[in-house]
């Protein structure tokens, strides 16, 4: 538009004007966002060369009065400081990276998730943190191989205690297993297999993790042939072949209260 450099016009389906900011960087154009009037598009524009030709900005200085939004803030000036643009909020260190999500929050990852979450965008419901991929949602905590089912504390830890650190030498998986338990203070450790109907139920202990991992799919599979019509998430045990897994199903014991439930067995409290 004539008198408003970077800003073109456009109309909505029912005809009402509104105004598109862009400018363009060594050959790539890059969008800044749509506005209600042809100021504050302007102003869009003139922001975006204001980052990128000096230092005065930076990512704290960020706040809701500014007419980018956050995310195309944090985009320019990861531009402007190490001349890749991505387009979500990431902010490239040497050997990793932080994903804003305000200017004082952040999520730290390793380089070499770069490639997923410049194409990802993090999302947030009640506390719990996912991207969208192929129409499903994925916890982030599933690139670690954390199930959903996970306990922060019990079945995984952040070695640093921040919670926002996802590097991988950051996250220790204790527990890989539904219903299994590392008992550390055994030594050697032990492995607690509980299984939950109407209150927790002890299925035994165990000297490795995968052995009672299968005790928890058998006390699964006993539950529900004895009418437990909960239908239990069963453990994959993909280092064992279906002979390993059958042998070790047959041979291992499980509480005789589970093998020979009864219903009226159920705890009242939950």
């Amino acid at each position: 538009m004539n008198g408003y450099p970077g800003v073109t016009s456009a109309k909505k389906k029912n005809g009402e004007p509104y105004y598109r900011s862009s400018i363009t960087v060594a050959s790539k154009h890059i969008s800044l966002g749509s506005f209600s009037s042809p100021d504050n598009a302007s102003a869009a524009y003139h922001l975006a060369c204001s980052i990128l030709r000096g230092h005065q900005y930076e990512i704290s200085d960020y706040s809701s009065e500014l007419v980018l939004s956050f995310s195309k803030f944090v985009s320019l000036i990861n531009l402007r400081d190490s001349g890749l643009y991505f387009k979500t909020p990431i902010y490239l260190h040497k050997s990793f990276f932080y994903y804003y999500l305000n200017p004082e929050q952040y999520f730290i990852f390793d380089r070499e998730d770069l490639f997923f979450y410049a194409t990802h965008q993090i999302q947030c419901r009640g506390g719990y943190y996912f991207v969208c991929d192929y129409g499903s949602q994925y916890s982030i905590l599933s690139r670690y191989g954390i199930h959903s089912y996970a306990k922060k504390g019990i079945d995984y830890i952040f070695v640093n205690h921040n919670e926002m650190d996802f590097r991988y030498e950051n996250i220790r998986i204790i527990n890989h297993y539904m219903g299994v338990t590392c008992l550390a203070n055994h030594t050697p450790p032990l492995y607690e297999c509980s299984i939950h109907v109407n209150g927790n139920y002890l299925v035994g202990r165990y000297p490795d993790a995968i052995t009672a991992a299968i005790a928890y799919n058998k006390a699964a599979n006993c539950l529900n042939a004895r009418g437990i019509t909960k239908r239990y998430l069963k453990n994959y045990i993909s280092t064992y072949t279906s002979k390993e897994y059958l042998d070790t199903y047959q041979k291992v014991v499980i509480s005789p209260k589970i093998e020979h439930f009864k219903k009226d067995m159920l705890q009242k409290n939950d």
